[in-house]
């Protein structure tokens, strides 16, 4: 296992001292699978609280493992880096779903692990997540699982037009098709490499919105307040907070997440997308087992960040509030904003109520998540036209 700057030469050892009954607290060693952007401010919000961190990571030069007292720079799978892991740590968490399940179950052999590799696998698959959803009494839209050619041979109008998306690995609009008719359907297969599928039928939508749950336990649970998501290209562009729907949907899509978190005895911070139809009925889009990129607006508008929950909930504790401070609109920097020097950043900082949150990556590009800022404004609408306006002026 290649050693980063600040790989330890022994491993640590677990204190019993810091554990109180079913609690950790400071100073304890916490882990992290995943050196991204959620890795980073997971461990910036655990070092403030007094927490050590250990980011296992092969990248040496990750958002988190420059910030981690401890990076094991080696593939999330190779068992002596899990090894270390478990053994360095009272608790271990992760930044990605797509993390093997199995890594997490062996972890859990010997150290506390949230969410639980159950949680995990169920969002790692679309087939099995929407059967699970479905399962739990709770909507989706309609879908088909497609394996196999074979299955095209049934009838499909009832999926059509619609969008066929890969099962496994795909994300912000990645291995995803739109498809009208059964023969592009088809191809859409072949063009993905006939993996594993679902045909989803495209729907009458007036908005998206997202649910961020942080659980411990029964009892132990919270929703953060419902963000509503505007895309561009598949990928999240703006989160507005709050959400400019209908009352009754807010508290409906804050039910239904409580219910699935429920349902899946879920441990952490969990992330439900919604789909908002004409009539105001709420389906589920997907789930994310960490926390979301539509939840970064809680770092600065919330008494609690979603980072300080996963914290908060891996180490026993009961989440924190998560009263809105102010009206707030995220937007994500994208690197179709780099060119030759870095963007204008004083048109955002020179705002004092604007706040920039920069990701630590050497490289832009295309696509590539780099950063995000909240704007926060006495009214939804002041906010929104003044985030417009500061993205506007970085494209340009």
């Amino acid at each position: 296992m290649p050693a980063c700057p600040n790989y330890p030469e022994q491993p640590l050892l677990h204190n019993p001292s810091v554990i109180s009954m079913k609690h950790i607290l400071p100073d304890a060693m916490l882990g992290i699978i995943g050196g991204g952007q959620l890795g980073r401010m997971f461990t910036m919000a655990a070092r403030a609280m007094g927490y050590r961190v250990t980011v296992l990571e092969p990248d040496r030069d990750s958002p988190a493992g420059s910030l981690a007292d401890v990076h094991l720079c080696a593939p999330y799978d190779d068992p002596g880096a899990l090894d270390q892991l478990a053994k360095g740590c009272l608790a271990i968490t992760t930044e990605f779903e797509n993390v093997p399940a199995g890594c997490l179950s062996r972890l859990a052999e010997g150290v506390k692990v949230s969410p639980a590799a159950e949680a995990v696998s169920i969002a790692q698959d679309r087939i099995d997540e929407k059967a699970y959803i479905r399962g739990a009494g709770l909507g989706v839209a309609p879908y088909l699982p497609i394996r196999t050619a074979q299955d095209f041979a049934q009838p499909l109008h009832a999926y059509l037009p619609g969008i066929l998306k890969l099962a496994r690995l795909g994300y912000d609009g990645k291995g995803q098709i739109r498809v009208r008719t059964a023969e592009e359907a088809k191809n859409a297969f072949n063009e993905l490499g006939q993996k594993p599928c679902v045909l989803e039928r495209l729907l009458d939508l007036k908005t998206e919105v997202s649910v961020i749950v942080a659980r411990t336990g029964p009892g132990e649970v919270t929703t953060f307040p419902v963000a509503e998501n505007q895309h561009e290209a598949g990928i999240l562009d703006i989160s507005i907070v709050p959400a400019r729907v209908a009352p009754e949907v807010a508290v409906e899509a804050r039910r239904m997440a409580l219910h699935l978190a429920d349902a899946m005895d879920y441990v952490g911070v969990l992330a439900v997308e919604f789909f908002v139809l004409q009539g105001d009925e709420l389906v589920i889009n997907e789930i994310a087992p960490r926390p979301h990129n539509s939840g970064h607006y809680t770092l600065d508008a919330t008494l609690t960040s979603q980072f300080e929950q996963q914290v908060r909930t891996l180490c026993g504790l009961p989440p924190g509030e998560t009263r809105l401070l102010s009206p707030v609109v995220m937007v994500n920097l994208l690197g179709d904003i780099w060119r030759d020097d870095a963007p204008a950043w004083d048109k955002l900082l020179s705002q004092p109520n604007v706040m920039l949150h920069l990701y630590g990556k050497k490289s832009a590009r295309i696509g590539r998540k780099m950063g995000h800022f909240n704007v926060l404004a006495e009214s939804v609408d002041l906010a929104l036209e003044q985030a417009n306006r500061l993205k506007n002026q970085l494209k340009n």
